[in-house]
């Protein structure tokens, strides 16, 4: 995997310009510098820092960048900047996305510091097992399976049963629809994954809208899974994290956010033989109680500095959870609450719901932002 991995990187440093890497101080990024160091290679590294000391990575980005003797760059983010940037962002949609405002903003910094193409570690957890869904959604198999057990007409009751005692979170919400056998045919991984339940989606859309687009929807997830019912547990997540959030979110997202500032992004982790690797290796090799990213840790040739190791997971975000209370909030809340005149077809009172859960500290952020995308791209495109 150790020589795999080397050729899977230095293959996407081939180029007539010079070649940055998007750094945030994680395990991902922290990799390929470290394998290009390796191999005697400098890197040109570039790094978000917020003035939010809880989303602000400048002291991991910085240790990595000293250990591996990188070219480093510093971008300051604040909300003015995401504020000013983000009907261009919107503009840039081909279709409505609540991912990619983080990658068009630090493209747009990259490209203006003259970087056209830049490695990304998209990929690695999809790849070696970094995400909590490859611990999460095994147990939630095994629970459906006991679950279809139990008699049709007592899931219900336990549903709600499980929903008074939990509370509202989003993951509670998630337990009471496994429980309920919510679109039942699915697999856990897609409730998961989804943002709003059963019961919201319907809220949100007319009767209609909500059977139309799942009839069709569901078709397609369950060849997926199909497709990934020969895989053990653990890379049968890998399947579907890859075949659908990846591939549908994160890989496309940043695709046209990059080049909508004529930035080329490139991957090394989904270099085809080295995935072809990871998928040939048992899930519970991928796995360590305390070590994340066992496998990928273990290919590298060289240690990353423990303090990278053995920091909290934290994804490429910006800090929405403040600034949608903060400066945004009167953007986010005006176009929330403007009403249908949009052609958005979301219910008023629905998003009045999400937009009052959001403020009470009972849903996250990515509920009111994805409708706000929604909505606001609608206005721009309908």
């Amino acid at each position: 995997m150790t020589e795999t991995l080397r050729e899977a990187v230095l293959s996407h440093l081939v180029s007539d310009v010079p070649v940055g890497v998007f750094l945030s101080g994680g395990i991902d990024s922290s990799s390929l510098v470290a394998v290009m160091h390796r191999n005697g290679v400098r890197a040109n590294t570039f790094s978000l820092a917020f003035s939010e000391e809880e989303f602000d990575e400048r002291q991991y980005s910085r240790i990595v960048a000293e250990r591996f003797e990188t070219d480093h760059l510093e971008i300051l983010v604040s909300q003015k900047d995401t504020l000013e940037l983000l009907p261009d962002a919107l503009r840039a949609m081909d279709q409505p996305t609540i991912d990619g405002i983080n990658t068009y903003l630090v493209s747009a910094k990259a490209r203006a510091s003259g970087v056209k193409v830049a490695l990304t570690g998209l990929g690695a957890d999809e790849m070696f097992a970094g995400y909590s869904n490859f611990r999460r959604v095994p147990k939630m198999e095994r629970m459906a399976a006991r679950l279809k057990k139990l008699p049709a007409l007592s899931r219900r009751p336990l549903a709600a049963s499980v929903a008074m005692i939990a509370g509202k979170s989003d993951r509670n919400r998630k337990l009471a629809g496994l429980v309920a056998a919510e679109r039942s045919s699915l697999h856990p991984y897609f409730l998961a994954r989804e943002l709003f339940a059963e019961g919201e989606q319907r809220a949100l859309l007319s009767s209609g809208e909500y059977e139309a687009a799942n009839i069709s929807l569901d078709e397609v997830l369950r060849a997926s899974i199909v497709r990934s019912s020969t895989f053990d547990s653990i890379n049968r997540v890998s399947y579907l994290e890859s075949h659908w959030y990846m591939t549908n979110t994160l890989l496309r997202d940043s695709d046209f956010m990059s080049m909508a500032h004529g930035l080329e992004l490139r991957v090394p982790f989904l270099d085809r033989p080295l995935v072809e690797a990871c998928f040939r290796i048992p899930g519970d090799k991928k796995l360590d109680r305390k070590l994340p990213k066992r496998l990928l840790l273990a290919s590298l040739g060289v240690a990353l500095p423990p303090e990278i190791v053995n920091r909290p997971k934290r994804g490429f975000t910006f800090p929405f959870e403040q600034w949608l209370r903060g400066e945004m909030r009167p953007v986010v809340e005006n176009a929330l609450l403007a009403g249908d005149s949009d052609h958005s077809l979301l219910s008023p009172g629905a998003v009045r719901d999400v937009w009052s859960r959001f403020l009470a500290g009972e849903t996250s952020w990515s509920r009111p932002w994805s409708l706000f995308v929604l909505k606001s791209w609608c206005a721009q495109n309908l």
